[in-house]
């Protein structure tokens, strides 16, 4: 393996580049969110059009970091495109929510998802600690699963990447698997995919509104991870073929997966079983196939909900990795090991930050947190694509985005409502995301003023 420019080694293949993109997004939110979109919505249709709009969403995007990925192949993802358009703020901030909200949310909500999945794997009441505690059970075991995953991606980066290629082979066979048993011997029901709730019923078109938008954060948290393999571009062999093709293959793929995933919950539970709730996977998986199927299940859910926080450990660290290349203060962030040449302090500061956010909230409401955020800074990076069209028209762009202006127009266009949704739905959590993009300006004014006043 040959070092790149970034300083890392050259390992990634557009197999191990797809492998990081399918396993970042098929993570907890497909398999808990299901059920919160059943209270909000109260109708089947409107939750299967939720997932649609959610892989255009996300299909669009990947077109447009592929653009820019082609172009400006280094390590960090968004934190490169937003520096090299908007300039060093804009990067600081970039940085900062993707180490609280862009990743570390995500491993949390997915750490405490393998929990509350793997409690259904253990003899009864194995995590149900005494009350005196300050810390439950599942949030022992969530804690453990983040520094588990830490320690695999510090010890080397071509076993991290090796261990992710598995455990995703392994999910993507699982999750097919469970959706031609659904339909095949699992006892379920038609009539449950075409249904509707007295929550539908009785909503008005303010509320049904609300709802959607609501919902469609919850469907944009799920897909985000669609921009993984950009994160690693400076570690790949070839990022001007393979960067393009890894974001949009796997963004495909996952977009079937998650329509065919969703048919099983329904087929298998009705809305009234599943709404609020969020072992919808385990619920329906009980309905279709008995107690022992249910147990296989949660196990293929298990694995996957593991690949997708080992994906995100791997991709966020690069971030943090660019950032502290940038500055010298934070110089231990950009520094590789000799032997392992995994960015190890970039990887612990995400495990430290991880851990505060499992121990602060519920699984619903560190999704809608992340969701919002997310989408938030994925929009400012594609609108770069637009920017730099003018900015610097003679920029080299082996990958142009198809369908340009109209691609990054309608990303933009839908992830502004889904915003504005978003804010008039839960406002505590959409407040809580403009916070944190208000603290990193906050951090980075302050760092600035320190520098001119030395």
């Amino acid at each position: 393996m040959t070092a790149s420019s970034d300083g890392l080694l050259r390992h990634f293949r557009l197999r191990s580049a797809t492998a990081l993109v399918i396993a970042n997004i098929i993570g907890a939110g497909i398999f808990t969110s299901t059920g919160f979109q059943a209270a909000d919505l109260g109708h089947t249709g409107f939750i299967f059009l939720l997932w649609i709009v959610g892989g255009v969403l996300a299909f669009c995007g990947a077109l447009c970091f592929a653009e820019l990925g082609a172009a400006m192949p280094k390590a960090g993802g968004e934190y490169v495109y937003l520096r090299e358009t908007f300039g060093p703020a804009a990067a600081f901030m970039s940085a900062f929510v993707s180490l609280t909200a862009g990743f570390s949310a995500p491993i949390a909500s997915a750490c405490k998802a393998f929990a509350t999945y793997a409690e259904a794997l253990l003899p009864e009441n194995m995590m149900n600690w005494p009350e005196w505690m300050p810390v439950s059970g599942v949030d022992i075991t969530a804690l453990t699963v983040a520094w588990a995953l830490v320690f695999i991606h510090c010890r080397g980066v071509r076993g991290g990447v090796a261990f992710n290629d598995f455990v995703t082979v392994f999910k993507v066979g699982g999750i097919v698997l469970i959706i031609l048993a659904a339909f095949t011997i699992g006892k379920g029901s038609a009539s449950n995919l075409i249904s509707t709730s007295q929550v539908y019923t009785d909503a008005s078109a303010r509320d049904l509104g609300a709802g959607f938008g609501t919902s469609l954060i919850f469907v944009g948290f799920c897909y985000s991870g669609w921009n993984a393999a950009a994160y690693v571009a400076g570690e790949m062999n070839d990022p001007q073929r393979d960067l393009p093709r890894a974001l949009l293959i796997g963004t495909g793929i996952v977009a079937l997966l998650y329509l065919g995933l969703n048919a099983v919950y329904f087929y298998g539970a009705s809305l009234e079983e599943l709404s609020g709730e969020v072992e919808v996977g385990l619920i329906a998986s009980r309905n279709l196939f008995g107690e022992q199927g249910a147990m296989l299940v949660t196990l293929v859910l298990c694995v996957s909900i593991l690949a997708s926080a080992s994906a995100m450990t791997i991709a966020g660290a690069r971030i943090y990795y660019a950032f502290g290349r940038d500055n010298p203060a934070l110089s231990v962030l950009g520094q590789v090991g000799t032997r392992s040449g995994a960015p190890a302090g970039a990887i612990l500061l995400q495990g430290i930050v991880t851990s505060v956010i499992i121990l602060s909230g519920r699984i619903d409401e560190i999704q809608q947190y992340a969701g919002f955020t997310i989408t938030l800074f994925g929009s400012l990076a594609v609108l770069c694509v637009i920017i730099l069209r003018f900015k610097r028209p003679d920029m080299p762009r082996p990958f142009k985005t198809w369908g340009y202006p109209i691609t990054p127009i309608l990303f933009l266009t839908l992830a502004g409502i889904t915003m504005m949704w978003a804010i008039d739905g839960r406002p505590k959590e959409s407040i809580l995301g403009l916070a944190t993009v208000a603290a990193g300006g906050a951090l980075y004014f302050m760092s600035t003023q320190g520098r001119k006043t030395r």
